[in-house]
């Protein structure tokens, strides 16, 4: 919040106060008496000539029982919607979900029909898939399925894995992870026998 959206929310709070104490016909004298705050500096507030603060406005508020919010009002909520730009990465396109650095972080994943040799990788933390659309091949320790639309995993991410294309079409999932999930770190093959 701009210190420009600060100063408007605290402009907007005395004519609020003068409004919501004219609603429940209290007089200045009544509300100072409830609250232990003067008169005259409930008027200063109600006029704008004083800045609130939480110490004069809480009182009020349990005064008028009601939340502190309805006094100072809320300011309006931003557009919620993530417009990510899609980041391509080893022929994958991702489209992050989520708009703030660290913690949880949530992708949309599309992987492009093709062959590939699973190369199972190991990094701290834990991973969530949800297939939307195709068929995910995901290769974990021992493990080695094919997840279909409507289909979830999670794991620790410290087993080796790896998700791709089964070859047969592209596969689109929902990926979440924790920011250690970027320190990715590739394991040696094993040797075939």
């Amino acid at each position: 919040m701009s210190t420009e959206e600060v100063e408007g929310v605290l402009a907007d709070v005395g004519p609020r106060l003068r409004r919501i104490r004219k609603e429940r016909e209290v007089t200045l004298a009544a509300l100072s008496e409830a609250t232990g705050i003067s008169v005259s500096t409930l008027s200063r507030l109600e006029s704008g000539l004083r800045k609130p603060s939480l110490e004069l406005l809480l009182p009020i508020a349990q005064a008028h029982q009601v939340p502190l919010d309805e006094l100072v009002g809320t300011p309006p909520v931003g557009d919620p919607r993530v417009r990510a730009k899609p980041l391509v990465r080893h022929g994958r396109t991702y489209w992050p979900l989520t708009r703030q650095p660290g913690g949880l972080q949530a992708f949309k994943v599309l992987v492009p029909q093709r062959k590939e040799e699973p190369e199972p990788r190991t990094h701290e933390g834990y991973e969530w898939l949800y297939v939307l659309s195709g068929q995910l091949r995901v290769v974990l320790g021992e493990h080695d399925v094919v997840m279909s639309a409507g289909e979830a995993a999670e794991f620790d991410t410290r087993v080796p894995h790896w998700f791709g294309s089964t070859g047969e079409g592209p596969a689109e999932f929902l990926s979440l992870f924790g920011p250690q999930g970027e320190r990715m770190h590739v394991r040696a093959k094993p040797k075939r026998s």
